[in-house]
């Protein structure tokens, strides 16, 4: 669990870090106001884009996960109840 929340973090400064260079790129870039703010508005909605697509996979892998650990939580406490079922027949098979 720690894991996955690294590499949240780390995906997010990641990104963080790029949607700040891109924006000091284009402030200092030589162009008029308007055009600046376009091109700001347009990398904007880019990286939102981007984000909500990597957002929507990450909790895509983590619902996965978590419908393994459900599975084999489950398979686990199936077979601990069906153990108790055994020893109850076997003993009823010996008294007989």
């Amino acid at each position: 669990m720690i894991n996955i929340m690294s590499s949240g973090k780390v995906f997010l400064g990641v990104l963080a870090g790029l949607a700040a260079g891109a924006l000091t790129g284009i402030l200092f870039a030589p162009a008029k106001g308007s055009r600046t703010r376009k091109r700001i508005l347009r990398k904007g909605e880019n990286y939102t884009e981007s984000l909500k697509e990597k957002f929507d996979d990450f909790v895509d892998d983590i619902n996965e996960k978590v419908e393994k650990v459900k599975d084999g939580v489950s398979d686990f406490a199936e077979k601990k109840m069906a153990k108790p079922e055994k020893a109850e027949k076997n003993k009823k098979a010996a008294t007989v």
